[in-house]
């Protein structure tokens, strides 16, 4: 008959190892995924789309329902005009409407004085001729 110390069983019961001796402790490996995997991923499918670069966009501003703005200073800006997809990439900035609302201001009088005027041409009706012969009774009479 064998006699098994409960103390002895009870302490070795805590320190249980799942392998051998150097073996990891941990239950659940975490991976680490780096955004470069990410942007690969997009630029890609950008591709597919043919999505090609705009130049020269210094400041991108997409205004909210709740009044915040999403600020883009200098970012990578992608198009594709026949999918009407527009892809904005850099560094985002969350800003309330009134931090940005006077450079906003400024770029909308800049655009205003360089638009054509919507204003209709007045069209004179005593300029268009009435219509004086009844052109389907002239297809009648030619020969076919």
């Amino acid at each position: 008959m064998v006699v098994v110390d409960q103390e002895k069983l009870a302490k070795m019961q805590q320190n249980v190892r799942i392998g051998g001796k150097g073996t990891a402790r941990r239950k659940k490996k975490i991976i680490h995924k780096t955004a470069g995997t990410d942007d690969k991923k997009l630029q890609t499918t950008l591709k597919k789309l043919q999505c090609n670069n705009i130049p020269g966009i210094e400041e991108v501003n997409i205004i909210r329902d709740d009044s915040t703005v999403i600020h883009f200073t200098n970012p990578k800006v992608q198009a594709t005009v026949g999918a009407n997809t527009f892809a904005i990439s850099g560094n985002a900035e969350h800003k309330s409407i009134t931090d940005l609302f006077p450079g906003i201001l400024n770029q909308l009088v800049g655009m205003s004085s360089s638009l054509p005027s919507k204003s209709k041409p007045v069209v004179d009706d005593d300029e268009v001729p009435a219509l004086v012969e009844d052109f389907d009774e002239a297809s009648k009479t030619e020969a076919v």
